[in-house]
């Protein structure tokens, strides 16, 4: 009678030690899987930026710097002043809205508004930027008449950078202590006033974080750019409509497939300047959510 209870107690270590030798097993597989993607992504990332920087650097030449693109040769000066005055322009139009819709989702959120708005930000960032381009032409180019410009480019960049922004700000502003809305609330501050200077202010740098994200992926955009904005070889007069201007994405995707040598120097010159721009955007948006997460850690000593 008493061999019963040790041989049921065998049979259940003998199941425990097999459970755990295949949870092992799966455990040593899944880390193995995720090693090998990481390592598989990082080492693609490295070539990319490899490739573009030392093809790139080797074009780049002082009239690269300081002449206009001339057909299929001559410099990207164009090209680089376009590309700051879209994504910038852009950046900006895409501010006021997406920090007032972020504002409202943190805020407001059992708003009648907030569903719909969270809703539409997500299928923004969905949409390809081909349709977007599509809708600018269709609708500022062909429409208004305001034929390939300046304006039409950066509105359609800022429909791109709108839904990031947005939610960036949204859990920026989540992330703010709610005592510090109830202690400005006690001392007789209304709505707006903690939500403006305290809130936002407290939130800053990681709302600031979201827009430089945001204006990285301005500066790299095509798509859009090409049924909005066209393409100049010209400099830019200051005329926001019935005036096309140059970018540097622009001449990638063009010189690339030309058969002289001098038009693909000039796209690698353009890659290794956007890719730089983007690096630097990349490392100024860390360095900030860095500093926010420090001064967070600060203030709980």
């Amino acid at each position: 009678m008493s061999a019963t209870p040790a041989v049921a107690d065998s049979a259940a270590l003998q199941a425990f030690n097999a459970r755990r030798r295949w949870r092992r097993l799966f455990d040593y597989l899944g880390w193995s899987l995720t090693v090998a993607a990481f390592a598989l992504l990082g080492g693609a990332m490295v070539w990319i930026v490899v490739v573009v920087f030392l093809r790139g650097a080797s074009a780049i030449t002082p009239k690269v710097i300081t002449h206009i693109t001339s057909g299929t040769g001559g410099g990207l000066l164009n090209a680089i002043q376009g590309t700051l005055v879209l994504a910038f322009g852009g950046i900006l139009l895409a501010i006021p809205p997406g920090l007032a819709a972020g504002i409202y989702l943190s805020e407001f959120d059992h708003g009648r508004l907030a569903p719909a708005i969270r809703f539409f930000a997500d299928v923004l960032v969905g949409v390809p930027s081909i349709v977007i381009g599509y809708f600018g032409y269709v609708t500022m180019v062909a429409g208004l008449g305001w034929n390939f410009s300046v304006a039409a480019g950066s509105i359609a960049l800022a429909i791109i950078s709108l839904p990031y922004i947005c939610r960036t700000s949204e859990m920026a502003l989540r992330q703010v202590p709610r005592s510090l809305r109830e202690a400005g609330l006690a001392l007789g501050a209304g709505d707006g006033k903690v939500i403006m200077g305290i809130c936002v202010p407290a939130a800053l740098p990681a709302i600031l974080t979201g827009i430089l994200l945001a204006l990285a992926i301005s500066v790299g955009e095509t798509a859009p750019l090409l049924y909005t904005a066209g393409w100049s070889n010209y400099l830019w007069t200051g005329h926001l409509t019935k005036e096309p201007i140059g970018y540097l994405t622009y001449a990638i995707w063009s010189f690339i497939t030309e058969p002289f040598s001098g038009a693909h120097a000039l796209a690698y010159a353009a890659a290794f300047f956007v890719t730089f721009f983007v690096l630097v955007i990349s490392v100024i948006s860390r360095m900030v959510l860095d500093e926010n997460t420090g001064w967070r850690r600060r203030r709980l000593r």
